[in-house]
């Protein structure tokens, strides 16, 4: 019997439960629509622009760091302790220079005597080639003869490279910006020196859109600005044009510029690359403000009969505070600048200057 009670009261406290859960979710449902109702009775102030074609140079500006022009490692070509090593932080040198050696005392011992041996099967060949000739030995020993020499020229042209790589030469002209080893140390081949970079010329990479890498081409002149030097203009030229863009439909475009002696850049500065067209053109253009949301998904709210209405729209390029509009609006519209956190599709919109 008690038990029967006890499901009895829980029962009817669900159902309560139930009830007023119901009746909050009616009350919010309620609220929402007076806010809603709220918000479009009464007018909310907003700045407003109309839209219009606007006159657009087609010259282009992006930002970028500047990288060396060439960059590369000191490598060890074999393996062997470091006898000499005439290379510190910031010493210049020339591609090919000799900027230091393996120790190489053995291979020289080894190639002096491989020379001998060389030598040796040269002359056994030639005296048995002759011998042949008047058949006083057999062809099988000429060839024998012959494999023993031919071997020992490739030993010997083998250990003659193996001393020419313990030379170790700068890979490229430029400056040693990155020592890693000393003398004395035993390195493997392969290994790693140090780092050499060629900022004799410099290169800056920038990220251009789908519509405006279709607007340049390959050996086109773009002038580089820094500011460190204001006033100071490096002419460059477009070397690289990426063939395919990212997820964002940017295209990588790589520019080279001369480096100057009396305003010297430095890789890893930011610089101004101003891709020149010398064309204008005009365009539709909206305030940047006007946009709701990103680019990406760009919307604005346009008045109509002093009411907001909203409106999808197709951005273009956002050139400085406006933005290009490729479609969805009409010239002469107006639309809402400022105040559109308050705005729903029809609200009153007083305007305001």
């Amino acid at each position: 019997m008690k038990k029967s009670k006890l499901i009895l009261i829980a029962s009817v406290l669900v159902i309560v439960a139930l009830i007023g859960f119901k009746l909050a979710a009616n009350k919010k449902k309620i609220n929402a629509k007076e806010q809603v109702k709220s918000n479009t009775d009464k007018a909310i102030p907003a700045t407003v622009q109309q839209v219009a074609y606007g006159s657009v140079n087609e010259n282009l500006t992006k930002l970028g760091t500047l990288n060396a022009f060439r960059e590369a490692d000191i490598t060890a070509e074999t393996s062997g302790r470091i006898n000499d090593l005439n290379f510190e932080l910031g010493t210049r040198v020339k591609e090919g220079q000799l900027i230091g050696a393996l120790d190489s005392h053995l291979k020289e011992l080894a190639l002096a005597q491989i020379e001998l041996t060389a030598k040796k099967n040269k002359e056994d060949y030639e005296r048995y080639s002759s011998l042949l000739a008047s058949n006083a030995t057999t062809e099988t020993t000429v060839t024998d003869m012959k494999y023993q020499y031919e071997n020992s020229v490739n030993q010997l042209d083998q250990l003659k490279k193996d001393l020419a790589d313990a030379s170790i030469k700068a890979p490229i002209s430029g400056e040693v910006i990155e020592k890693k080893v000393e003398k004395g140390k035993y390195v493997s081949a392969g290994t790693s020196l140090g780092t050499v970079v060629d900022i004799s010329k410099l290169k800056v990479q920038v990220p251009l859109s789908e519509q405006e890498v279709y607007r340049i081409k390959k050996g086109q002149t773009v002038t580089v600005t820094s500011d460190v030097y204001p006033d100071k203009i490096y002419p460059g030229m477009i070397s690289y044009i990426s063939p395919k863009g990212d997820d964002s439909h940017n295209y990588t475009v790589e520019v080279v510029l001369g480096n100057d002696d009396r305003f010297p850049l430095k890789a890893g500065s930011y610089v101004s690359a101003k891709f020149l067209s010398g064309t204008e053109e005009q365009v539709m253009l909206i305030s940047r403000d006007a946009i709701v949301e990103s680019l990406k998904d760009p919307y604005v709210y346009v008045l109509e009969n002093n009411k907001a209405v909203k409106r999808e729209i197709k951005a273009g390029r956002e050139l400085g505070n406006s933005v290009e509009v490729l479609g969805g609006l009409k010239p002469g519209e107006t639309v809402i600048t400022s105040g559109q956190i308050n705005l729903v599709q029809g609200t009153l919109v007083e305007v305001v200057k």
